[in-house]
């Protein structure tokens, strides 16, 4: 890959890692709830889910799935229901407490919070096209294993960047919005919010 298109790629890549979509909104979430550190571990599941859908579309069995129009379908509702139903939990969930914002310090379960990642990426049949349209237009034919995997290991470090950045939005939301009655609201729009992702992407049509 020369020089010129990996730089072509580099910024195109990012605008996409940090396009705000259902696990941005779920850092944000983490962010404001457990803080940033929590935030950014639990979204480690976001990165296997994509560094496995990097390595599916890189063997090539990923233009396979999006022809598939029973498997994108499939995928896609498993995943907007997925979405709805952590949205309702969000509306429904309580403010804490100003005592239990006081002290509390670690999420009730990291490996929840992880598994709740990897099922919102892996749960978007959308996030395979941008490994599957997108990535080989960069790609050198000659070169393509090498290249591919460049590709790839950049899109998940930006990945980890735009993270870490709305894990940081989401602590701040949480200082800003001290008090319990404010967490409340905070929870209903990014609970109204997780609902309205679910609904768009199960009305997403399998690209023709």
């Amino acid at each position: 890959m020369t020089l010129s298109a990996y730089l072509l790629f580099l910024p195109a890549c990012f605008a996409i890692n940090m396009a705000f979509g259902p696990n941005n909104l779920l850092s944000v979430t983490n962010g404001a709830k457990h803080g940033v550190s929590p935030a950014v571990i639990a979204a480690s599941g976001r990165l296997v889910a994509f560094a496995v859908m990097i390595a599916i579309a890189g063997l090539g069995m990923g233009a396979v799935l999006v022809a598939s129009e029973l498997a994108f379908d499939v995928i896609k509702y498993i995943g907007a229901a997925y979405l709805v139903w952590i949205g309702v939990r969000l509306l429904r969930a309580p403010a804490p407490t100003a005592q239990v914002q006081a002290h509390e310090v670690a999420p009730p379960s990291m490996r929840a919070l992880v598994r709740q990642e990897f099922t919102v990426a892996a749960g978007n049949p959308k996030a395979i096209l941008v490994f599957t349209a997108f990535f080989p237009q960069f790609v050198v034919p000659g070169a393509y294993a090498s290249s591919y995997l460049l590709l790839g290991l950049t899109f998940l470090v930006f990945e980890l960047v735009a993270i870490a950045l709305y894990a940081l939005l989401g602590a701040r939301m949480r200082r800003l919005a001290n008090g319990s009655r404010a967490m409340r609201w905070f929870n209903r729009v990014s609970g109204s919010m997780m609902v309205g992702f679910g609904l768009i992407l199960a009305f997403t049509r399998r690209p023709a």
